[in-house]
């Protein structure tokens, strides 16, 4: 029950803290992100126009300064063009760009460098090559999260010890409705997190609020009706005590 209750609100509070430790992110302008395209990619041609996309997730717009609300996108031909990744290397490299991460895939790796707060991602796929780029993370945003993570998982803990340690109905109740209620934001925060925090994953608890809010009304009712239901059957068992002693 430890480990559950650390588990659950653990992972509310790691959703708390990126969304907190994402805040103050600078949006970029689109002079500002043709000028980085065209200093990492000067030689490829752009297929088509700039596309600005605004951070949305799980039916939710992101703020213009959440980590992740605004990025743009460039795209380079109709198949992938897999040589882009070593000019890319080449020119971020003699330009100032830190943190070259290489991206495993198919049909070819992808880069990922940062640099003065902009991070600029190049993947390769059948419809051709992309260039992303977008704010990075603001200062302290791990440390955010992972100090949310603690705090939500030592509250969970301490939480579902004392539902359990009590053995009443109203704690444990409040347990229930605890897990039931925040069971599906949890598994869909952990399935979304297979790429690591690249993404904020707090939308994904605003999108379910019209359906965990119903969730826990209903196990909330249901647990009034089987702690009613204790409450008269243990009455009843109490008054048939009586009688038989009267009887006696």
């Amino acid at each position: 029950m430890l480990l559950l209750g650390a588990v659950l609100l653990g992972t509310v509070g790691l959703s708390a803290g990126s969304w907190y430790g994402g805040r103050g992110a600078t949006p970029l302008s689109h002079d500002q992100t043709e000028s980085i395209a065209a200093e990492l990619l000067p030689d490829a041609e752009v297929t088509g126009g700039v596309m600005i996309a605004r951070g949305y997730r799980y039916g939710t717009f992101l703020a213009d300064d959440d980590f992740g609300s605004i990025h743009a996108e460039f795209q380079y031909g109709d198949r992938a063009n897999c040589p882009l990744s070593d000019q890319l290397r080449h020119n971020a490299a003699t330009r100032g760009w830190q943190g070259l991460h290489r991206l495993p895939n198919a049909p070819c790796d992808g880069l990922r460098v940062t640099r003065d707060g902009v991070t600029a991602t190049l993947t390769h796929g059948t419809n051709g090559s992309r260039l992303s780029i977008a704010p990075s993370a603001p200062d302290g945003y791990l440390a955010t999260t992972v100090a949310g993570t603690l705090l939500g998982a030592a509250a969970g803990a301490a939480l579902f010890w004392l539902g359990v340690r009590r053995r009443r109905p109203v704690p444990i109740l409040v347990v229930t409705l605890v897990a039931v209620g925040l069971f599906p934001g949890i598994a869909l925060t952990w399935a979304d997190l297979t790429d690591g925090l690249a993404e904020p994953v707090w939308p994904i608890w605003p999108a379910l609020a019209p359906v965990l809010v119903p969730l826990w009304l209903v196990v909330l009712l249901a647990g009034f009706i089987v702690f009613a239901r204790r409450r008269n059957a243990a009455s009843a068992r109490d008054a048939n005590e009586v009688r038989t002693t009267e009887t006696v």
